[in-house]
């Protein structure tokens, strides 16, 4: 995350803190008119060109079940197609359609003005301790089980 300019490191980051926080669950929740499971999902698989399900569900945090059914929704709104691998049949990887790849491209084009905007509007002196405060967030979260207390 080192290399990235500093929006896009702002981005990533809360991309990550999203998913850490359940953000991703709440299937109410919408973004550039696909839900964010489903915002994410096709950022992930944009960015790999081609992703198994059970990568995606991996990086994304969420559980099989609910990747799949995001990924269902996808297919069925014509944004992404899933492939069975000739060598392993086991194997299904899902792409973005055409009309996937209009709408990766929107969303990355929105959301990298939205992120440049929010970066631009933290003063200069503070941008990068505003990042760092953020990944050392993501990080202990990342160290932290929720379900440990209960």
């Amino acid at each position: 995350m080192e290399s990235l300019a500093g929006s896009d490191k702002l981005r990533e980051v809360i991309r990550i803190l999203e998913r850490k926080l359940g953000v991703l669950d709440d299937i109410q929740a919408s973004c550039c008119g696909v839900t964010f499971a489903q915002c994410h999902a096709m950022v992930e698989i944009g960015r790999a060109k081609s992703l198994s399900l059970n990568d995606l569900a991996d990086i994304l945090g969420l559980d099989k079940s609910t990747m799949s059914r995001t990924i269902n929704n996808l297919v069925n709104s014509g944004l992404a197609v899933r492939e069975i691998d000739p060598g392993d049949r086991r194997y299904i990887t899902i792409r973005l359609t055409e009309k996937g790849w209009e709408s990766y491209r929107e969303i990355e084009t929105g959301m990298n003005i939205y992120f440049a905007q929010i970066y631009n509007a933290i003063p200069e002196n503070k941008r990068d301790q505003v990042i760092e405060s953020l990944q050392l967030l993501l990080q202990a979260l990342a160290e932290s089980d929720c379900c440990k207390g209960c």
